[in-house]
């Protein structure tokens, strides 16, 4: 029991070693005491699993340890992303439980639990089932396991918040890369239903994911970036392992980052949606999304690291977009939880309402701010974890680091440093797992990101 423990998106682990029968057990029994215990038997319970080895038969022995309890399960009746199973918990008012490790390694899987409000569980939530670990519940004969298909409500959704017409009517050309993941026979079916052309690649479910990490990122994506550089003017989609994030190239075959991504959302969906409220990001994302919303005349409300924080400030402050640098983001009317479906079809409503190229909307964007971001991040070793709070409690009054003077201090998630050039910055934040540190960097010009970095 000591091993299970519930990170910043739920409880992963290597199938086999840790995740293992018993210790699935021992946590939906867990969940399945909260729900009790919260809301009694009569809260439906939503089950889905992505493409890794074992998620689906895992599936099953949770529907029926949770019926066995006497809830009425719903079991997803095929491979499901995140986001869709996450919506239906909205819709139905029901809790979930999602089989996953998003973009680890094939050989992790894990247990992702979302509540009714359909966006990752808070750590109160999560200490709660913990504490309900090994704690025996009575069983009742009153449960059932009903298969469901949890898409067509989502599609429904997806025409009510993105506008077919629109992107078919632009001629875009584009590719999706299904990356073996359980976006495959979702994004691409949404597209067929509306009568979009495009083109694919890796379009069949692999516990493997090909090879590759399922993780949406230029390194693992050379397939489809090859694909694009060698076809005439496309745009290249793509989602990690489970569908929460995304991965967009740009018609040159070039990587547009997540912190682009949501800016350029952000002004669509203000000038084409008409909608208003809050910028959501976390203290990790880019300068470029506060110099967007400031153009705007935005507020900006900056979360912690995790979209879990994100997803709350969601729910709190209901922003036109909430979004973090690692791929995952949202919107007003939506799901507090990362949806990189939504992502990859809003680009492409986007593209459709300006009648412009990707490349274009780049241009635009950085017109817009005035300048460039750039960005690093290294990793630094120390002794242990008490080394790693000396290190901490050292940057929270440090005055300048270098040449650069310290403008004001952050310490919602590690130490943030915010300098006088209003335009760098430095994250000091520890790491979850090991005695290591995590630095990121950004400024406006490689110069100076350069200097920042040699000061470490």
């Amino acid at each position: 029991m000591g091993k299970i423990k519930f990170g910043t998106d739920g409880w992963r682990a290597i199938v086999g070693e840790d995740f293992t029968k018993e210790n699935v057990e021992l946590v939906i029994n867990a969940i399945g005491k909260y729900i009790k215990d919260n809301f009694g038997l009569t809260k439906k319970v939503l089950i889905g699993y992505d493409p890794r080895n074992m998620a689906d038969e895992f599936s099953k022995l949770s529907a029926q340890i949770l019926s066995s309890l006497g809830f009425t399960v719903l079991l997803s009746d095929r491979i499901v992303p995140t986001p869709v199973l996450a919506y239906s918990a909205k819709l139905l008012n029901a809790c979930a439980i999602m089989f996953t490790a998003s973009h680890n390694p094939p050989e992790y899987l894990g247990i992702k639990y979302i509540p009714d409000y359909a966006g990752p569980a808070t750590d109160d939530i999560t200490s709660q089932i913990v504490d309900n670990l090994e704690v025996n519940i009575e069983k009742n004969p009153d449960g059932k396991i009903i298969s469901y298909d949890f898409a067509v409500d989502y599609f429904n959704r997806m025409d009510q918040l993105v506008d077919f017409e629109k992107i078919k009517s632009s001629n875009k050309k584009f590719i999706y890369n299904g990356f073996y993941s359980a976006t495959i026979g979702y994004f691409d079916e949404i597209l067929k239903q509306h009568g979009i052309e495009f083109e694919t690649i890796n379009m069949v479910h692999d516990k493997n994911f090909g090879g590759k990490m399922p993780d949406p990122k230029p390194q693992y994506m050379q397939d489809l970036i090859d694909r694009i550089k060698s076809s005439d003017n496309a745009v290249g989609f793509a989602n990690d392992g489970d569908g929460d994030r995304f991965g967009v190239v740009n018609e040159n075959g070039e990587y547009v980052t997540p912190n682009e991504i949501i800016s350029i959302l952000l002004l669509h969906l203000v000038k084409n949606k008409g909608l208003e409220g809050s910028l959501v990001k976390t203290v990790g994302s880019s300068f470029l999304l506060n110099k967007t919303a400031q153009k705007l005349g935005i507020d900006v409300i900056e979360t912690a690291v995790g979209f879990k924080h994100v997803g709350e400030a969601m729910r709190k402050f209901n922003p036109i977009i909430g979004g973090e640098e690692s791929g995952g983001l949202s919107i007003q009317g939506h799901i507090p939880e990362k949806d990189g479906i939504i992502a990859n079809l809003l680009i492409l409503e986007a593209m459709a309402y300006e009648n412009k190229s990707l490349v274009d909307l780049q241009k635009d964007l950085y017109n817009l701010v005035g300048c460039n971001f750039y960005n690093a991040r290294i990793d630094k070793k120390v002794a242990n974890t008490n080394e790693v709070q000396v290190v901490l409690e050292k940057y929270k009054s440090v005055q300048n680091i270098g040449e650069f003077s310290v403008k004001n201090i952050d310490t919602k998630d590690g130490v943030k440093l915010y300098f006088t050039d209003d335009s760098s910055w430095i994250l000091i934040r520890p790491s979850g797992t090991e005695p290591l540190l995590r630095i990121y960097f950004e400024s406006d010009t490689i110069e100076k990101l350069e200097c920042l970095k040699s000061q470490f």
